[in-house]
């Protein structure tokens, strides 16, 4: 697959990361009270509906709180800002508040911060980064000083699922004040964490808050000082780890983390299957002379015949990743993927498919990918093998999605975790219901899962998603490749847990 030469320059590795470890310098971040974690990316605005990066997610769970919490051990919905909730009708839900809650500047939290988050922030003509979050709000009304009532566009099965997840309230009077742009540099929420410094290209630094509400279902903050630090170089990361200058990195590659478990004492591994998916989008709609072979579904076929998953899955990922044949996550109510393609890997079949489709010798295209490059390699490998001569764009993913949206990128690797969200709208429903990531723009497919979303009878929900799932699939409308492992090394003085959702829950971490 084209794997070994990165494998092989991480074996090679190895003996360094040993020495490393002999000469690491005692650990600071237990003695300072401060977790420095790691990752290759930075969100583009620190407002959480103004981002769709996972780092991104992480900050929203810390400095911000929800109307109601998911607990992730029980998939229970609990009171957080909201201390009840009740359907008046299957679109109209009466949310009583929390009282005696206060945002980082003091503000109290009331019903008005509620509204103004739903109507205004994250209104129709605000420009926010996933608009299938929140597009099944119509409008929030205010019932009391402590009482709003949501009102829906049209029943929402999720809709609890979506309060519990990518929903954090704004504080309205603060937001008014100072704009999205200065809400970006000095924002304010509820939650556990307040953040105290911004630094684009570098960090974020946030301090725990003392006066987070006692009941909240996340308990109250440990650590003293979290600072997030934008490391690129997967190598540097885990050098880093390793001399104590960052406490915790997580996506750490296969071999680094094999190497870590086996000489490193001073560090903890964990790894695990989560929910984020690995996929490719293929521009259906042929809009470049570069994507204009895509139009045809034999083509799109062949991309997916020419993708070795289970190679990827069990020599590239590891750590219990798994082949992905659609785009949805197997426990995510609506996966439902009985009748989809399970395209195998089969050269020839993919080879036999482009001669028929008028490219016996293959074509020139672009693939644009933002993260694991060694991945976006292995896979032009692929496609190579079969004649589709993929030529690699690696940028920041802003750019990457400039021209996805645009229709400029033929093909794109990608990466998808819901929001952490176990129900399907939450990831079919983003890319393939007409919205801007949608790349197939598929009448039949936006109709499918517009019933399916908004549909109270189980039975018909879950037809509609399996029937959208093996339309996308047959078309070969995407290319779902395999569910991610994430492995995370941290500190042995830490306390942390990992979770399928890839949340890390930093508020909940605490020193040994």
């Amino acid at each position: 697959m084209g794997h070994l030469s990165s494998t092989l320059v991480r074996r090679g590795c190895a003996a360094v990361f040993t020495a490393l470890s002999l000469a690491a310098a005692a650990h600071a971040g237990k003695a300072n009270d401060t977790l420095v974690y790691a990752s290759d990316n930075e969100v583009e605005n620190v407002s959480p509906y103004h981002n769709n990066m996972r780092e991104g997610v992480i900050l929203a769970n810390m400095a911000w709180d929800t109307l109601i919490y998911r607990d992730p051990k029980t998939g229970e919905h609990k009171p957080q800002l909201a201390t009840a909730w009740t359907w008046e009708s299957p679109t109209a839900l009466l949310v009583t508040l929390r009282p005696g809650v206060k945002f980082h500047n003091g503000d109290p939290f009331s019903a008005e911060d509620v509204a103004y988050t739903f109507n205004v922030v994250n209104g129709p003509d605000a420009k926010i980064a996933t608009r299938q979050n929140t597009d099944w709000i119509k409008n929030v009304e205010v019932v009391g000083p402590l009482q709003v009532r949501i009102h829906l566009k049209t029943p929402f099965p999720a809709a609890l699922e979506y309060l519990a997840g990518p929903t954090p309230i704004y504080p309205a009077a603060y937001f008014k004040k100072v704009g999205l742009e200065g809400f970006s540099k000095a924002p304010v929420g509820t939650g556990p964490y307040r953040i105290t410094a911004v630094v684009p290209g570098q960090g974020v630094t946030m301090v725990k808050n003392p006066a987070y509400f006692k009941d909240s279902p996340v308990g109250q903050p440990h650590i003293g000082t979290v600072k997030f630090v934008v490391v690129r170089d997967p190598e540097a990361r885990a050098a880093q780890l390793m001399t104590g200058a960052i406490d915790w990195i997580w996506r750490v590659p296969a071999d680094q983390a094999e190497s870590m478990k086996a000489g490193m004492p001073q560090i903890t591994v964990l790894s695990g299957e989560t929910m984020r998916v690995g996929f490719v989008t293929i521009n259906n709609v042929g809009t470049t002379p570069e994507s204009a072979p895509f139009k045809d579904v034999r083509v799109r076929q062949a991309v997916n015949y020419a993708i070795n998953r289970k190679g990827f899955a069990d020599s590239l990922v590891r750590g219990g990743s798994q082949p992905v044949y659609a785009p949805c996550f197997r426990m995510q109510v609506g996966c439902v993927t009985s009748k989809v393609v399970r395209y195998e890997y089969n050269p020839a079949k993919a080879k036999e498919l482009l001669a028929q489709a008028g490219y016996p010798n293959g074509f020139d295209t672009d693939l644009w990918a933002y993260r694991e490059r060694e991945y976006a390699e292995a896979l032009i490998g692929d496609l190579r093998k079969v004649g589709i001569r993929a030529r690699l764009h690696f940028v920041q993913y802003p750019a990457l999605r400039t021209e996805v949206r645009s229709g400029r990128a033929p093909l794109s690797f990608q990466a998808w975790g819901s929001y952490s969200i176990s129900d399907a709208s939450a990831f079919v429903g983003n890319f393939f219901k007409g919205g801007p990531d949608d790349t197939a723009k598929d009448a039949q497919t936006i109709a499918l899962l517009q019933t399916a979303d908004s549909s109270t009878d189980k039975t018909d929900r879950l037809a509609k998603y399996g029937q959208a799932l093996e339309r996308i699939s047959k078309e070969a409308m995407w290319a779902p490749m395999f569910s991610y492992s994430t492995n995370y090394a941290f500190t042995k003085d830490l306390a942390f847990d990992a979770w399928p959702d890839e949340l890390p829950r930093f508020a909940q971490a605490r020193w040994k």
